[in-house]
């Protein structure tokens, strides 16, 4: 996950929403733990959002140029199907504004 550069497409900013204590973001609290700090290292400069409420469905949010936004649920996902979830909304097209 460390390889991952994030902000060289239209991708402006992640946010990560988590419950603290549920079974269903058990896997987003692993990448957390084990893979966030490479992650903002090799990528100091772009804001990566952690947003943790009890009780709520994890969800990972992508803000696009434009202000467009777009989300991938992560409930129930393991900690490499988190890294895949960011790495697809990094570098997918964003949706279109209407």
């Amino acid at each position: 996950m460390s390889a991952l550069k994030l902000g060289a497409g239209a991708l402006r900013e992640l946010r990560i929403h988590l419950c603290q204590k549920s079974p269903a973001s058990a896997g987003i609290r692993a990448f957390i733990e084990n893979d966030y700090v490479a992650l903002k290292k090799n990528n100091q400069n772009f804001p990566i959002l952690i947003r943790e409420c009890s009780g709520i469905s994890p969800k990972i949010w992508a803000r696009y140029e434009r202000g467009v936004e777009t989300s991938i649920s992560v409930e129930n996902a393991t900690q490499q199907q988190v890294a895949a979830a960011i790495k697809e909304l990094a570098t997918v097209k964003p949706p279109v504004r209407q």
